[in-house]
């Protein structure tokens, strides 16, 4: 039965990721929050069907802690889950990833659609900048951003090494930092097809502000990595490991 669920869910998945990438071109003439709120209600769409065909819910801590300004969100990356949830929970956002991620048929369009920040992550010094200043341009505009520190999923009970382009774009704008943190992996693994009835809990942490104490981007990092480590040993029942550095990966 749980295999019969999650491809059952699959399916749909990928079915209505079709609908809604030609959705997206249909509406792309539009302003881009009126473009975000249609074409994210494919996230939306999906989360209910988690929740019907698969038994996965999901509960916030921390809601009443969004503010009204536009944020930078520095997010667990732990399954695909999380990125149908942050659409759900946080205001208009754009996403620093992979340009590659833009080539997919169908799916790449819908993404095109949203102004994501597409970098090269092999550009080294070019991509870091890229981030800053498309980002600057993004939250400016009244977009959230948000970016996945770790830069890959990680498998739970682990955290990653963090790469600088969130805590860069956070010390050069000065926009301030949401940390997030939850465990939806252990409903929906990474690369994983089985799906797992659960309730995934995800952590909204207190806003951090840009001022004399987290004007460095290492000293943001550090911020946010020892936040998300404590919420994750909290979430899981035990310290997670420090993952392994993937090969192809520095």
């Amino acid at each position: 039965m749980l295999f019969v669920r999650s491809l059952l869910f699959t399916t749909l998945h990928v079915l209505t990721a079709i609908i809604f990438s030609i959705i997206s071109v249909l509406v792309w003439p539009l302003p881009f929050k009126w473009r975000y709120k249609i074409v994210s209600q494919w996230a939306v769409l999906n989360l209910w069907l988690l929740k019907i065909i698969c038994g996965i819910r999901y509960e916030v801590e921390g809601v009443e802690k969004i503010p009204d300004e536009p944020c930078i969100i520095m997010a667990k990356h732990q399954s695909t889950w999380e990125t149908l949830a942050l659409q759900a929970i946080f205001p208009p956002q754009v996403w620093v990833l992979k340009r590659e991620l833009l080539w997919t048929p169908f799916f790449g369009w819908g993404l095109a659609s949203l102004n994501p920040i597409a970098i090269d992550r092999g550009a080294g010094r070019k991509a870091l900048n890229q981030v800053i200043e498309q980002g600057r341009a993004r939250l400016s505009s009244g977009a959230w951003v948000v970016i996945f520190p770790e830069g890959t999923r990680i498998p739970t009970g682990q955290i990653g090494k963090f790469g600088m382009g969130g805590a860069f774009l956070a010390a050069e704008t000065g926009y301030p930092v949401i940390p997030v943190a939850h465990d939806g992996g252990k409903a929906w693994p990474r690369h994983g097809f089985l799906k797992y009835p659960n309730v995934i809990k995800l952590v909204i942490g207190d806003k951090i502000t840009i001022d004399e104490k987290t004007k460095k981007a290492s000293d943001i990092n550090k911020r946010v990595y020892q936040w998300m480590e404590g919420q994750m040993t909290q979430l899981e029942g035990k310290q997670p490991d420090i993952a392994p550095v993937e090969k192809g990966k520095k």
